[in-house]
């Protein structure tokens, strides 16, 4: 376990961070002055920074990183947002509010099942494309590694937990996080969401909202990082800024499409607004050859997937789309999954 960083010369918030760090058998390293805080700040896995040292901080332009959160010990006035933007940090945690997230966080620091896991997001290049089935069956295959939670991130589908036969097991869905005050941590979102052994889902209930709100998928999306081997993301075709920075926080993108040229021509257009980097191209049935599909859309790992029979059937019934390992959804999932790790590990 490497050490978190606490950056702060008020001793009384202070006083506070290590009560907190202690509960959790954690004893950080403490940075009273910015020049100090900058030999660990990349590599300390946590970085809490109290609002007297922001600004010090950013006078030296520290280089940008994960889980830097700036903490505050009353509410916080409208400015100090404006300042943890500007250092990069991920939100503003306010004491005594969040103490419970914050024990929570440190010890995810000496959890040995705590991992930083491979997230993979799925879109659909084209509609009708199967791109909700085929993150469904990229969790079904990653469940039999290790811990892995499928995210329905798309308020206008027709919810994940249905394909898997989990839409009346309780858990924890969005609206549920929608009420809560203080931050999410990463063993009480594995345990609270519905889960079938290894894998869980997070999506949303029978009242389903007309958007996700952006912080809560963003807590969402760190916590099931933390928490899990394999994080898989079902998202939406719209383009929105939530949207975008979700794919922008993935290790690789997997693009799900149809072998026509209709649908050819819209996935191009999707992949074009699409981070540039580790991108996946999943082709569907029978028609233009993948690596024509790779030519017009400009992605260049492609897999191939024949349509599978009592694909409908099995879905309408809860067992998932994977039903076997030899079958198409199930080979095409573990040859994107392969790249995913392979690609994460350089």
């Amino acid at each position: 376990m490497s050490t978190p960083l606490l950056v702060t010369a008020d001793e009384l918030l202070l006083e506070e961070l290590l009560r907190l760090a202690a509960a959790a058998g954690v004893t950080p390293e403490v940075a009273a002055d910015a020049g100090v805080a900058l030999r660990a700040w990349t590599t300390a896995p946590l970085v809490l920074v109290g609002l007297d040292a922001a600004v010090p901080l950013l006078r030296l332009a520290p280089p940008r990183r994960p889980d830097v959160h700036l903490v505050v010990a009353a509410p916080p006035p409208d400015d100090v947002f404006r300042t943890a933007v500007r250092l990069g940090a991920q939100d503003v945690v306010e004491l005594p509010r969040s103490d419970g997230w914050l024990v929570e966080a440190f010890a995810d620091l000496v959890d040995p099942s705590a991992v930083r896991g491979l997230t993979v997001g799925v879109v659909g290049g084209c509609g009708g494309a199967g791109a909700s089935v085929f993150a469904t069956a990229l969790a079904q295959v990653a469940a039999r590694r290790g811990p892995t939670l499928l995210i329905d991130a798309d308020p206008q589908g027709a919810g994940l937990d249905r394909m898997l036969g989990l839409e009346d097991v309780d858990g924890l869905r969005w609206e549920g996080l929608e009420q809560t005050t203080g931050r999410l941590g990463a063993r009480s979102l594995r345990e609270a969401v519905p889960a079938a052994g290894s894998l869980g889902v997070l999506t949303f209930g029978p009242g389903r909202p007309a958007s996700l709100p952006a912080f809560v998928a963003r807590e969402a999306l760190a916590a099931a990082r933390r928490g899990h081997e394999t994080v898989l993301l079902d998202l939406p075709r719209c383009r929105d800024p939530l949207t975008e920075e979700l794919a922008s926080r993935c290790d690789r993108v997997v693009l799900v499409s149809t072998a026509t040229v209709p649908a050819a021509a819209s996935t191009a257009r999707v992949a074009a607004r699409l981070p540039t980097g580790v991108r996946t191209l999943v082709v569907r049935g029978r028609g233009i050859a993948g690596r024509d599909l790779a030519r017009a859309t400009g992605v260049r790992d492609v897999v191939a997937m024949p349509d599978q029979r009592g694909l409908d059937e099995a879905i309408d019934v809860g067992l998932g789309p994977v039903r076997g390992r030899r079958s198409a959804l199930a080979k095409a999932a573990e040859q994107v999954l392969s790249q995913g790790v392979g690609r994460a590990a350089a």
